[in-house]
């Protein structure tokens, strides 16, 4: 297609299009802000093979973006990104991922597969593709967030619900009226088991187990082969509605699987844990009640000391390829959220929640901060981006080696 003018159509947190120049410099600032090599020996032929399931956003981008700068690695990411059609641009993650590629440069050796993760056509596709290339995989990074999941064995559709366990919650939330940021009001009824197991199997372990399951079967497990999921605690501001909701049943679930995974790879000279990563404006997170409010207010306690993915990614890989100890709780999770679970940074939050309305939202939140990053999610509001001028919609998805 030509070059288009683009707008990009959003209602609230939620995007119609996204920019394809915006997405490349959100990518180019992950690159810049992750450590470059240090002293690493060899060529990138030699480095370690990382699959990385969920690679186009959020902590799986980070991830992916430390393992190729920083470590060199060889390997596949696998993302499910939606082309463009002549109604609308192609996905954020799509446009992200062509990025990603390109910097990884012509003499990388990581491949983009574009699938869904949770289908046996991928798990085939990506497997065939290891087995050919690398023989063995030395880490598995899982970073799927998605709202529904289709039971590869029984083709049952699971429907995902952003719900309280047991009673009914009641919260402040952060909506926007135009520009004016508002503090409103939310109230959910509780779940019911259906919608609870539900959510399970979409954000439970029951993907990342067969993903170990098909390598190990496959024989593509290296010695010492690590595997982490990425999770999330949060403060007992958002437990309600997260930790002890429907998605803090997944996420147990999730816990419980490592734990399963941990003992089925002992013998093979591996581990699996969970990573609870820290507080991130996610396309993901923006979907549940209340946490825009809460990390408004975090960012606005913390201002530059809250870490990003970059910062946060780059912490976990320090820890995976045994640069520093692994960092573990007595639940043997890898903690990533100390800076955002530090008694006196809480205090804060807890105080600034309290006095939260309208007229005090101002003096107690950086609501600007967290509306840039969630168009940021898309391509928009990217210093340095022509967004006047038409953009060269049409991008490849990269080809591989």
């Amino acid at each position: 297609m030509a070059l288009r003018e683009i707008k990009p159509g959003n209602r609230g947190f939620l995007y119609v299009n996204s920019h394809p120049e915006g997405c490349a410099a959100v990518v180019d600032e992950l690159w810049q802000h992750t450590p470059a090599p240090a002293g690493r020996a060899g060529a990138a032929a030699e480095g370690p093979v990382a699959l990385v399931i969920g690679s186009s956003a959020g902590y799986g981008l980070a991830a992916t973006v430390a393992a190729l700068r920083t470590y060199g690695m060889r390997g596949l990411g696998i993302a499910f990104e939606a082309p463009e059609t002549e109604r609308r641009t192609a996905s954020a993650g799509w446009y992200r991922t062509a990025r990603t590629a390109e910097l990884a440069g012509p003499d990388g050796d990581f491949a983009f597969l574009n699938a869904d993760a949770f289908s046996a056509t991928a798990k085939e596709q990506a497997l065939e593709h290891l087995a050919a290339r690398y023989g063995r995989v030395d880490y598995l990074v899982y970073s799927v967030a998605a709202p529904r999941r289709t039971d590869p064995a029984t083709g049952e559709v699971h429907h995902s619900a952003l719900k309280p366990l047991g009673s009914a919650y009641r919260a402040k939330t952060l909506q926007f009226d135009g520009d004016t940021p508002v503090v409103g009001s939310l109230e959910l009824e509780p779940a019911v088991d259906a919608e609870r197991e539900a959510t399970v199997q979409v954000m439970g372990g029951a993907d990342w187990q067969l993903w170990i399951d098909a390598l190990v079967d496959r024989g593509l497990v290296h010695d010492g082969f690590h595997t982490v999921a990425l999770s999330y605690v949060g403060s007992d501001l958002t437990a309600p509605i997260y930790r002890a909701g429907t998605i803090g049943a997944a996420k147990q679930h999730l816990e419980d699987t490592a734990r399963r995974l941990q003992q089925d790879l002992a013998p093979l000279g591996g581990q699996a844990h969970t990573v609870v990563a820290g507080a991130a404006v996610t396309q993901a997170s923006t979907a549940i009640p209340s946490i825009a409010l809460y990390t408004s207010l975090l960012r606005a306690v913390l201002g530059d000391g809250f870490q990003s993915t970059a910062q946060q990614a780059a912490a976990l890989w320090r820890q995976l390829t045994g640069e520093v100890p692994l960092q573990l709780d007595q639940e043997q999770r890898i903690r990533l959220d100390g800076w955002e679970l530090d008694d006196k940074v809480q205090e804060a939050v807890h105080e600034r929640w309290a006095a939260a309305t309208t007229d005090t939202l101002a003096g107690l939140a950086d609501t600007d901060w967290f509306r840039a990053q969630v168009g940021r999610l898309y391509g928009w509001h990217v210093p340095g981006v022509d967004y006047d001028g038409p953009s060269q919609t049409t991008v490849a998805w990269p080809a591989a080696n």
